[in-house]
């Protein structure tokens, strides 16, 4: 295996021997060759990859599609059906709540023998053993048998364990969701340090935290795998998914985007504003391409989605903190019984970061569209202050109600936007001060 290639998975397939009573399995052990008192269900089949040096790979999927099980066969706790996994260097694992515990041992104890799995010696132990308690925050629990933790504190445990022994591949599965908010963002932040030196697998059903932790990614449904790329790219074919689309040639269908609207006076909000402030957050509008990729079951074309000022002009830039509209525009080619309109604005690493939809205003009286309308929605709201970068508005047209609705047409990136400059000091977003004070009282 190359010096570069960390893991290697060749067609690895699992399959597991399902009896319907527990006599049959002692009928098969009689009966080795014809006969098969069991069915068969591959969790697993023909599953191929590699992760590199230094990447950070995601692999995402339901439950129930053969991700834990594809973590435990690379982890060398379960071993494949066929197939053949090379690892290359010390792996670390947060996989099944409290695996490797002993439930009768304190906290302490079970950090003290998971280390000695791992391979430190007891020296490394005893001197690593303050920081895995300090990192772990649970408190006089630490000396109490695990069998009384909840789950959060195994997951706190486990974490600060594997986060102490020096692996350079560290796995980790969808245990960690079930941390508390707070810890939950101490590990983010430790996986993003540990992305700098070592290789991640990660599992998540959150598709925005595949999308900012991840270089690639892998899907996997029910045993297959369905794609794998970049992780943007997976997420979007994921999510796709979701709501049932088939798609085609390993890639998204692509409905017709049709610009229908007339050109307009393009408005520069720059004339207005102080040129001189070097903290001013200037935001620039790209103008809606309609080469964009999109799902959905049809029934709509997208047209149009433009910024607006106050005068229904199109912005080709506007300043963060600043009153605009958000004009979506789209055709029915079919009868919408219910139409909701939504939007998300997501980052680079594609992260949600706000968004809304029609629904709720329109709850008590929904709006019908009929075959040939023109339907438009229109978001009106401040713009938040930007840290620089890229952002992209994501479009969505629905057919029902919040909770059970039809995906017409769900479009990426039909909008891009570009901070060129900012106030933002910390954080995803700003947002304007309506007051910001600060006193000094002198003791005289």
């Amino acid at each position: 295996m190359s010096s570069d290639i960390f893991i290697r998975a060749s067609g690895i397939s699992k399959c597991y021997q399902m009896y319907d009573a527990p006599v049959h399995r002692l009928w098969q052990s009689f009966f080795r060759t014809g006969k098969k008192f069991y069915k068969e269900f591959w969790a697993l089949n023909n599953i191929t990859f590699e992760v590199s040096k230094g990447q950070t790979f995601g692999v995402i999927g339901k439950n129930g599609s053969g991700k834990s099980t594809l973590l435990q066969i690379i982890c060398g706790t379960l071993e494949a059906t066929s197939g053949v996994i090379e690892r290359a260097g010390k792996v670390a694992a947060l996989l099944e709540l409290g695996a490797g515990f002993n439930p009768e041992f304190t906290g302490r104890q079970n950090a003290i023998l998971s280390g000695g799995i791992y391979g430190l010696s007891t020296a490394d132990i005893t001197e690593r053993l303050p920081k895995i308690i300090e990192f772990a925050e649970i408190g006089e629990f630490i000396d109490r048998p695990v069998k009384t933790y909840s789950s959060g504190m195994f997951v706190r445990l486990a974490f600060a364990v594997i986060a102490h022994v020096d692996a350079e591949i560290m796995v980790i599965d969808e245990a960690l969701a079930v941390g508390d908010a707070q810890f939950t963002q101490k590990c983010m932040r430790f996986l993003r340090d540990f992305k700098e030196i070592g290789t991640l697998i990660f599992v998540s059903h959150d598709t925005g935290a595949v999308r900012s932790l991840c270089d690639r990614a892998m899907w996997i449904d029910k045993g297959e795998m369905r794609a794998i790329g970049d992780a943007k790219s997976v997420s979007e074919k994921y999510l796709a998914s979701l709501f049932n689309q088939t798609q085609k040639d390993d890639q998204l269908d692509r409905h017709a985007v049709q610009k229908v609207l007339g050109a307009r006076e393009w408005k520069d909000q720059r004339r207005n504003l102080i040129l001189n402030s070097r903290v001013r957050n200037d935001v620039q509008v790209f103008e809606f391409t309609p080469n964009i990729k999109s799902f959905g079951q049809g029934g709509v074309t997208l047209a149009e989605v433009v910024l607006l000022d106050g005068n229904n002009n199109p912005l080709s830039w506007v300043i963060g903190g600043e009153m605009v509209s958000l004009e979506i525009s789209a055709k029915c080619t079919e009868a919408i019984r219910q139409p909701i309109v939504g939007f998300f604005v997501k980052d680079k690493l594609g992260q949600t970061l706000f968004g809304d939809n029609t629904y709720l205003t329109y709850m008590d009286s929904p709006p019908t569209a009929s075959s040939g309308d023109a339907l438009r929605a229109k978001f009106t709201f401040p713009i938040p202050i930007l840290p620089v970068g890229d952002y992209s508005f994501d479009v969505a047209i629905a057919d029902g109600t919040q909770m059970d609705h039809q995906q017409l047409m769900w479009a990426h990136d039909v909008l891009i936007v570009r901070s060129v400059s900012t106030s933002v000091s910390t954080g995803l977003v700003g947002i304007p001060m309506l007051d910001v004070q600060i006193e000094i009282d002198t003791d005289e």
